[in-house]
C-alpha cells in the first residue's frame, strides 16, 4: 500500500528557548566527551583509555523539561475539558490511533486576515475550491504559512478557528484538525481584546472549548504544508507520544504522498 511513497515531514523540532514557545523548553545537552563519559564511567566502572570502539568517548543524552504542548503536538480532548460530549474526556494515551493515521487534506486560509476567524462559509468555499467532499476521519490540516515566521514575534500573528468552525468539521466525521500555527484559535491577543471590550467570556478559547461539546484532537506547530504537491489524495501520520493521562503528546507529523507527486 505505501511501496511507492515519499514523505514529507510536516513538523517543528522540540528547541531549547525557541522563541516561537512563550514556555520554552529546557534542553540539557550531555555530550561524549564530558558528562557523557563521566556517566559511563560510573555505570560501568570502566577506564577511558579502554573505551576503544569511541576513542575513549562516552554517549550522548539530552535532559528535556518541556510542557507536552511543545514544538509539533496532539491536543487530547481533556486538554479542553474533564468531560467531551458529556463523558469523560480521552486523555492522549486514549486517543484512538486510527485517529492519527489517516487521510489529509489541506485547507488554504492564507487569504483570512490575521487575528480574524476562519469561518464554516470559508471552509466549504475552499473544499468547493479544490472539488473535495470531507470523508469520515479525515485529517484537516489549515495552512497559514505562519511557520515561516517561527523565529519571530510574527509567528504568533495569524487567523484561527472559532467554535462553529470546529464543530462543523467535527459533524463531518473529523477527528483530528491541525494548524501550522501557534494555535488552532485566534491569537491569545486578539481573544482578549474582544473580551475586554465585550465583557463575553465566550471570546475566550471557543476552538478549544468546543471539544467538550464535541470530541476531537489538534495537531499545532505544524510546518511544510506549502510543500504538499496537492489538496489531498496522501496520508497524514501524527501519533503521539504516549504520555500517561497527559492532556497532549508531541509527535512527528509526516504526509505520505505518492513518489511520482
Amino acid at each position: 500500500m505505501f511501496n511507492n511513497v515519499r514523505i514529507i515531514d510536516l513538523s517543528v523540532p522540540l528547541e531549547h528557548d525557541a522563541p516561537g514557545e512563550p514556555m520554552p523548553a529546557q534542553i540539557h545537552y550531555v555530550k561524549h566527551r564530558d558528562e557523557g563519559l563521566q556517566q559511563m564511567q560510573q555505570f560501568f566502572g570502566v577506564d577511558p583509555a579502554d573505551l576503544v570502539y569511541s576513542d575513549g568517548a562516552g554517549w550522548a543524552i539530552e535532559h528535556i523539561q518541556a510542557i507536552t504542548h511543545t514544538g509539533t503536538h496532539v491536543d487530547a480532548p481533556y486538554h479542553y475539558g474533564e468531560t467531551a460530549a458529556g463523558e469523560p474526556a480521552k486523555t492522549i494515551d486514549e486517543v484512538p490511533l486510527q485517529w492519527c493515521f489517516a487521510p489529509g487534506v489541506v485547507l488554504d486560509v492564507r487569504a483570512v486576515p490575521n487575528g480574524e476567524i476562519i469561518t464554516v462559509e470559508y471552509l466549504q468555499a475552499e473544499l468547493e475550491r479544490i472539488d473535495y467532499q470531507l470523508q469520515p476521519f479525515d485529517i484537516v490540516l489549515l495552512r497559514t504559512d505562519a511557520d515561516k515566521r517561527i523565529d519571530s514575534p510574527a509567528y504568533f500573528a495569524q487567523p484561527g478557528l472559532g467554535r462553529e468552525g470546529v464543530l462543523w468539521l467535527v459533524e463531518q466525521g473529523v477527528r483530528v484538525i491541525g494548524i501550522d500555527a501557534y494555535t488552532l484559535d485566534r491569537p491569545f491577543a486578539n481573544m482578549v481584546e474582544d473580551y475586554q471590550q465585550t465583557g463575553d467570556g465566550r471570546h475566550i478559547w471557543p476552538a478549544h472549548f468546543a471539544g467538550i461539546t464535541r470530541e476531537y484532537c489538534q495537531i499545532e506547530k505544524l510546518a511544510n504544508l506549502d510543500q504538499l504537491p496537492a489538496p489531498h489524495g496522501f496520508y497524514v501520520s501524527c501519533l503521539p507520544v504516549k504520555i500517561k493521562a497527559a492532556s497532549a503528546g508531541w509527535c512527528r507529523a509526516v504526509a505520505l504522498v505518492s513518489a511520482s507527486d
